[in-house]
């Protein structure tokens, strides 16, 4: 390799690490959390049944795409959910799609070049390729496909059209033109044809995009080396044809996708003519991106236009637009290839409607190759060599904005700042911030974005099942009850909207119907452990404890890791007096959750019960140090230290108690029996006279004041 060729590999690597060093802070986003925290089908990458069919509903990224969840599964292998790998992986893809921009556009142009009289000047392709490479690899348009870690999916599938195209001009050079001859380069040629069609094989099962492909290659191949498209058939028509028949794979994966969990295709819900009247803005928009990248937005949301003009005005640019590519491809000029295969990758998302974004700008990142190419290409023929100082002072300007941009990913908190601070009106946007500021405990805020959402689409269920959620946090249960049943009146089917209207019911004490909503749950999702242990605390609370209990089991034969529900599941065998039984679950919650105060708390209640009061006492104390403000702890802990004969230590917790819980009458109870073992009779006969104001039924303190002649209040 000649030294030109060095320096151009190593500015590119070094402007594509400069621009996208920031991007290994980022957290997972949105689609990330499904599509790879969750997503079961990753976690054992040798078991290839589940890695390469990953089809679980619900519109994830990685359904019906298995090239895609194959990579994610190697990241697994590597750092498990955390996202450093999944980010240096997407940095890697980015790279080595430069690289491969630099090759093609340095060996095609150089081929055009010498089909068109001679080649120009010496080393123009080679500053050709530097220019758009450099300037593609650092553009901050291509941030959302390279830091947003799900969308991959873009990422990877250009690159497999890229080492198509590639691979195909090595294959066709006249080296070895000539496939089907027996010399070294034709052996080569063979070699590199059969990698061009691996990658375009390796692109179809990565994302659907890839569908223009074959195309894009027969007219790279009329555009270099044949003059029509029927020479180049003939030259290669068994290539062209095993291009063609990886259309086979991609049918089969886009059948057995369907529409993507009713996020896509014709049959997601979405008008067609609503969505495609969106599309010409949005093709100008991506347009208007790529020269001028500003201002970056996450999520645009739907976008609906509503104005005849708001669809005429894009509508006849594109149209122009459109024409002036079919007449470059029809005379068969470079541009004309360029511009058809901008338009060619757009297509697929353009023409296949969508329910939840109308324009994304990750669709943009092969299209934008194409759109640099042309720019440069035209500056290039111009500045001449002065291009140079021109395209490298330009990518140092963009990757400071990509860096600038990377910043943005570091959390859902400041992605969804960023994207409500340009699209306000976006629902999804405001109902995400909404989001990421709950999972901080900041619900008051959330709630506000929650209220937004809502206001902005009343029929977003989503939207009203998480400011359900908020009030419920909040503790406006009744309030949080109506928000859930507005969510399920709009999504009737939603498991989670019917246990989080479960749980706001049984909070209320409404067990009745709490309980039905936890057997809709199960009766939509079997195998949901958290309905059948909420099920099980309703059973429970009706009295129905065989039942409950049968519930509890299935929760953990469904999740053994469950703490949860061993401590439940020990509340309902401490009930029933099984204290043995009791104490191992508790145990089990334990192990799997040392930090479980309500589990040390009713280990303690149990070993007391069964005379083991040292070992209670030990418990209650670690469940004070976890959660100081246990009420029900310091009044327990006071009473197994009474047991134990410390009663003056005893007082101080019940004191304790009474500070964090005054009106809790049975506390006075056991400070009044405390006191008056310690002879301090006045101070006791006030605590039984409070235990009685505030609970008037309370008959032990009634008959202990009579025992000492005092008149009850």
């Amino acid at each position: 390799m000649i030294r030109p060729q060095r320096v151009a590999i190593a500015a590119i690597l070094a402007a594509g690490l400069a621009a996208y060093a920031g991007c290994f802070r980022g957290a997972f986003v949105l689609d990330d959390i499904p599509s790879i925290a969750d997503n079961p089908s990753i976690r054992n990458l040798w078991d290839l049944g589940a890695v390469l069919t990953p089809l679980r509903g619900g519109g994830l990224t990685v359904d019906g795409r298995p090239v895609l969840n194959f990579s994610f599964a190697i990241n697994y292998a590597i750092s498990g959910a955390a996202p450093w790998s999944y980010h240096l992986v997407n940095v890697g893809i980015h790279l080595a799609a430069a690289l491969t921009l630099f090759g093609l556009v340095r060996r095609a142009g150089a081929t055009v070049a010498a089909a068109r009289g001679g080649g120009g000047e010496p080393g123009r392709p080679e500053l050709l390729g530097l220019g758009v490479a450099l300037l593609w690899v650092v553009h901050p348009l291509n941030t959302g496909a390279v830091t947003y870690v799900v969308q991959r999916a873009e990422s990877l599938m250009a690159l497999f059209y890229l080492l198509t195209l590639y691979a195909f001009v090595r294959g066709a050079e006249p080296a070895g033109a000539d496939p089907s001859g027996s010399g070294a380069g034709a052996r080569r040629a063979r070699l590199w044809l059969g990698a061009s069609w691996l990658a375009c094989l390796l692109g179809m099962a990565t994302k659907e995009v890839m569908v223009s492909a074959p195309v894009a290659v027969l007219l790279l191949d009329r555009l270099c080396y044949g003059g029509s498209v029927a020479e180049a058939w003939r030259r290669r028509k068994g290539y062209h044809v095993a291009l063609a028949a990886t259309w086979v794979l991609l049918a089969a994966l886009v059948l057995r996708a369907g529409s993507r969990g009713g996020t896509s295709a014709f049959g997601s819900g979405v008008s067609v003519w609503r969505y495609w009247a969106t599309q010409p803005a949005a093709i100008l928009g991506y347009l208007k991106l790529a020269v001028w990248p500003h201002p970056l937005v996450f999520d645009y949301g739907t976008g609906w236009v509503t104005r005849p003009m708001a669809v005429v005005v894009p509508l006849l640019a594109v149209t122009v637009l459109a024409a002036m590519a079919v007449i470059g491809l029809v005379r068969n000029r470079p541009w004309g290839y360029l511009a058809f295969c901008c338009f060619a990758v757009l297509a697929p998302t353009s023409v296949i409607p969508g329910n939840r974004q109308t324009m994304a700008e990750q669709r943009m990142y092969l299209a934008l190759a194409a759109v640099i190419v042309l720019v440069v290409g035209a500056a290039g023929s111009r500045l001449g060599r002065r291009g140079v100082a021109v395209f490298l002072a330009l990518s140092v300007g963009l990757g400071a904005l990509t860096a600038r941009r990377n910043e943005d990913y570091r959390s859902e908190l400041t992605l969804y700042r960023d994207t409500v601070a340009k699209r306000p009106e976006n629902a999804f946007a405001q109902c995400n911030l909404g989001t990421a500021l709950f999972s901080l405990g900041r619900t008051r805020e959330a709630a506000a974005r929650y209220e937004e959402a809502v206001r902005l689409a009343p029929d977003y269920a989503a939207a009203q099942d998480n400011l359900g959620n908020a009030l419920l946090r909040l503790g406006q249960v009744r309030e949080a009850v109506d928000r859930f049943e507005r969510a399920l009146a709009l999504r009737p089917d939603d498991a989670a909207a019917h246990n989080n209207l479960g749980s706001a019911l049984f909070l209320l004490g409404r067990t009745a119907p709490a309980i039905s909503e936890f057997e809709q749950v199960l009766r939509l999702t079997p195998a949901d452990a958290e309905a059948h242990n909420n099920l099980a605390n309703a059973l429970a609370q009706d009295g129905r404890l065989g039942e409950a209990m049968a519930h509890y089991e299935a929760a953990l034969r469904i999740d053994p890791r469950y703490a949860a529900a061993h401590n439940d599941l020990g509340n309902a065998l401490a009930q029933s007096d099984r204290l043995t039984e009791a104490i191992a679950h508790y145990a089990a919650a334990l192990r799997l959750n040392p930090g479980y105060a309500e589990a040390h708390f009713n280990l303690g209640n149990a070993l007391v019960r069964l005379g083991r009061v040292p070992e209670g006492v030990e418990h209650y104390r670690e469940a004070l140090r976890l959660a100081p403000d246990y009420a029900a702890a310091e009044h327990n802990l006071g009473n197994a230290l009474v047991r134990l004969g410390q009663v003056a230590e005893a007082i101080t917790h019940y004191e304790t108690a009474l500070r964090l819980d005054p009106g809790a009458a049975g506390v006075h109870y056991s400070l009044a029996n405390a006191l008056l073992r310690l002879g301090r009779r006045d101070e006791a006969v006030a605590h039984y006279r409070e235990a009685l104001r505030l609970a008037p039924d309370f008959r032990p303190a009634r008959e202990v004041l009579l025992r000492l002649n005092v008149t009850p209040p």
